[in-house]
């Protein structure tokens, strides 16, 4: 997957270049300057947004800055000029993905949110509240199974058929899919509610298993 992302990344640099070293220099009112192919370059931005996007987050200072350097000011500013910005923007967020930073931050950002959410329904459950606690826990294992989707370049879907996909195309083992499938079948029982096909110990060892299986799944890179 990392290969796939790098390879992306190093394409669409050349993108980039071969819109640059494609400009013609024109003449206005305000003076010379440099004329590029502006659709080009909006499909260009396009494509580096959503690598970006999907790579860094939509919070990630590389995402706000690619943003803010795509803009033209106005009158002296132009697409050329632009284009410079967000080269420069997207080469530093392509240097900090292959040096492995983003990927690491990413991941332990993500496993500070799923603990906090593992150790709500832990308190759910405590409190007595088992099938708030299973739905929670069912949430957490789905959002996890997302973004494995994202990293294996699977869409997203129904969890049974994320579930699915991700056992065929080698992201976990067929022992690791049932698992998963037996805690999907809680967390499914305890929303449609149905506690009696469920007891508060399956509850427990959920929120344990779910918190292991993304432990072993979602670990920084």
């Amino acid at each position: 997957m990392n290969q796939k992302i790098s390879e992306r990344f190093t394409n669409l640099i050349g993108e980039i270049d071969a819109i640059d070293s494609s400009k013609t220099r024109s003449s206005g009112d305000f003076g010379d300057g440099w004329k590029i192919d502006s659709d080009a370059f909006l499909a260009w931005r396009v494509k580096a947004k959503n690598i970006i996007l999907q790579v860094c987050g939509e919070k990630s200072q590389h995402f706000i800055e690619f943003t803010q350097s795509e803009k033209v000011a106005g009158l002296g500013d132009g697409y050329h000029s632009a284009l410079k910005r967000t080269r420069a923007v997207f080469s530093a967020a392509k240097d900090d993905f292959e040096g492995g930073y983003l990927t690491s931050i990413k991941s332990l950002v993500q496993a500070e949110v799923f603990d906090s959410e593992l150790e709500q329904a832990e308190e759910l459950l405590a409190s007595g509240y088992h099938i708030a606690a299973a739905v929670i826990a069912g949430v957490v294992l789905e959002t996890g199974l997302r973004e494995l989707c994202d990293r294996n370049t699977i869409p997203h879907s129904k969890l049974d058929k994320m579930n699915a996909d991700l056992a065929k195309k080698g992201a976990y083992n067929k022992l690791q899919q049932k698992r998963v499938t037996a805690l999907a079948d809680i967390r499914n029982s305890a929303a449609h509610g149905k506690p009696d096909e469920f007891t508060v110990e399956d509850v427990r060892a959920m929120i344990k298993e779910v918190g292991q299986f993304l432990a072993v799944n979602l670990s920084a890179e």
